[in-house]
C-alpha cells in the first residue's frame, strides 16, 4: 500500500513543484497550495459517484459522450468550480501566474487519488505510464485553466468570458485526450503527439503569464 501511495504521489509532487517554481515573481504560500491539493484529492469522490450513476443508468455511454461529457466535463467542472469559488477571490491570488499554481494543485490532487485507485487495481508496474499520461495531462489541463482564471481576475474587460474559457478549453483538451484513448486501437501513436502538443501549449501559457505579470510590474514602476 505504501509503495502504491508513493508511486502515485511522486509524479504529482514533481509536477506541482515544477510549475510552482516556474513563477518568476512571488511564490504562493505553501499552506494555501497544499489546501488546494487536498481539496483536489477530495473531489475524486463526488466525481466518481456521478460517473458511477451515469454508468448504472446507462447514460452518456457512447465514446464521444463518455469522453467529453461524462469524464471531461464532469471532472473539469468540479476543478474549475473549486478554484473559482475558493481561491479566485483569495488575498494570495494577487498575480496572473497564481491561477496556474492553484488550478494545477487542485488538478494534481485529483490525479493523485485517481492514480492510487488505479494502481491498487492494476498494479504498481503501471505507475510510469500513469505518470507520463493521465497525471501529466491533468496537470497541463490545470495549467490552462489557471492561466485563463488569472486573465479573468486581472482583466478590466471580458472577465466572464475568460472565466468561461478557463472551463471550456480544458474540457475540450481533456475530451480529445479521452477520445483518443477510447477509440484508437493503437492509441499510443495518437496520444504521444497530443501530449507533446499539450506540453508546448501549457508551457507557452506559463511563459505568457509571467510575461504579462512582468509587463504589469514595469507599468506600475514607471507610473
Amino acid at each position: 500500500m505504501l509503495a502504491v501511495i508513493a508511486a502515485a504521489l511522486a509524479p504529482s509532487a514533481a509536477l506541482l513543484a515544477f510549475f510552482y517554481l516556474k513563477d518568476e515573481f512571488e511564490n504562493e504560500p505553501l499552506i494555501t497550495v497544499a489546501r488546494c491539493f487536498l481539496f483536489g484529492c477530495l473531489l475524486v469522490f463526488p466525481v466518481m459517484f456521478i460517473q458511477f450513476a451515469f454508468d448504472e443508468e446507462g447514460l452518456l455511454q457512447s465514446y464521444f459522450l463518455t469522453a467529453f461529457v461524462q469524464t471531461a466535463l464532469t471532472e473539469e467542472f468540479f476543478k474549475w468550480f473549486l478554484v473559482y469559488f475558493t481561491v479566485f477571490h483569495h488575498v494570495h491570488f494577487n498575480e496572473r501566474y497564481d491561477g496556474i499554481v492553484y488550478a494545477c494543485a487542485v488538478a494534481l490532487g485529483f490525479a493523485t487519488v485517481e492514480n492510487i485507485f488505479y494502481l491498487l487495481s492494476a498494479g504498481v508496474d503501471q505507475a510510469f505510464l500513469r505518470a507520463v499520461l493521465p497525471v501529466s495531462s491533468h496537470a497541463l489541463f490545470g495549467v490552462v485553466m489557471g492561466y485563463y482564471l488569472g486573465k479573468a481576475k486581472f482583466s478590466n474587460k471580458g472577465k466572464k468570458t475568460k472565466a468561461g474559457l478557463a472551463l471550456l478549453i480544458p474540457v475540450i483538451l481533456h475530451g480529445i485526450y479521452n477520445f483518443i484513448i477510447l477509440t484508437q486501437n493503437y492509441w499510443t501513436y495518437a496520444v504521444i503527439p497530443f501530449m507533446i502538443f499539450l506540453w508546448v501549449y501549457a508551457l507557452r501559457k506559463v511563459k505568457r503569464a509571467n510575461r504579462m505579470q512582468a509587463k504589469y510590474y514595469s507599468k506600475y514602476e514607471a507610473g
